[in-house]
């Protein structure tokens, strides 16, 4: 297992220490730590770039929370499965985060994106010994980790930011320029992304306005590759707006409903995304 990988386990146990330790101080609840549920989304479309194809994708979570107001954790699973098409890359995340105060939030989120054509997708693959990938004895990891720090805005501050950067794994390689060549370094660019949003209710109705923007600025001419989110260069490519709402079907339970319009403006690309909550 890589240094990386261990890494990895070990905040993963130091968690579930703390959720002992908070388990203890906090009296008990009827209201359960664990969470499960699933999203039904026309499109997936995350951070401005489609990543589900031309097919809806079914969007299942488990979730176990611990702490209080003051202190909180949480370790999770989330993945996308494409309906139908020609899509056959999904997504299988595991990410754990700390929030202080419900403002400052923490965290870390393990992406793979497995191929449903594939007889192995070779997951427990830590591979990022430039030594074996130069010389194609062992290929690089697919998996890519990211840290995320937000403020999540408050009552009286619907404003929140969020600035997410990839700190290891399969991001594009870095490149530098030798004799007017670029040449790949034994490095990854980690690729960095800002976002903004305001958050208001209106009659009943959520209302989420967002701008993001990837931060690096790939040299396409010199021979380097599109940044991590296919951008050609830095620049929005996340502007729009979320409406959600709960209709109520009876007495005792409500179905949350969203919907999205979201552009690009670096890829030039629009989309509109219908979504329901189970």
């Amino acid at each position: 297992m890589s240094k990386k990988a261990k890494l990895f386990s070990l905040l993963f146990a130091i968690s579930l220490f703390a959720g002992g330790l908070f388990a203890q101080e906090e009296p008990a609840t009827e209201e359960s730590p664990w969470s499960v549920g699933a999203d039904f989304v026309s499109r997936y479309i995350w951070r401005g770039v489609n990543l589900g194809g031309s097919s809806p994708s079914i969007q299942p979570y488990l979730e176990y929370g611990f702490g209080n107001s003051d202190h909180s954790f949480a370790i999770g699973a989330w993945g996308a499965y494409s309906v139908s098409g020609t899509q056959t890359g999904q997504e299988a995340d595991i990410y754990i985060s700390y929030t202080l105060k419900d403002m400052f939030s923490l965290t870390f989120t393990d992406y793979f994106f497995p191929d449903e054509t594939a007889g192995r997708n070779k997951y427990f693959n830590y591979n990022m010994d430039w030594d074996k990938i130069n010389s194609g004895e062992e290929a690089q990891t697919g998996h890519v980790v990211e840290a995320a720090l937000s403020f999540n805005g408050t009552d009286n501050i619907p404003l929140s930011v969020m600035f997410a950067m990839n700190i290891w794994g399969a991001d594009s390689r870095k490149y530098s320029e030798e004799g007017g060549v670029m040449v790949a370094e034994d490095k990854i660019v980690m690729s960095k992304y800002v976002e903004l949003g305001y958050s208001t209710d209106v009659n009943g109705v959520a209302v989420d306005v967002f701008a993001g923007a990837a931060l690096d600025n790939p040299e396409i001419e010199k021979g380097e590759p599109t940044g991590f989110y296919g951008q050609r260069a830095a620049g929005f490519i996340n502007l729009g707006f979320s409406l959600s709402k709960e209709i109520q079907i009876t007495e005792n339970y409500s179905l949350p409903i969203f919907g999205s319009f979201i552009t690009n403006p670096e890829a030039e690309n629009v989309f509109m995304v219908f979504g329901i909550s189970f």
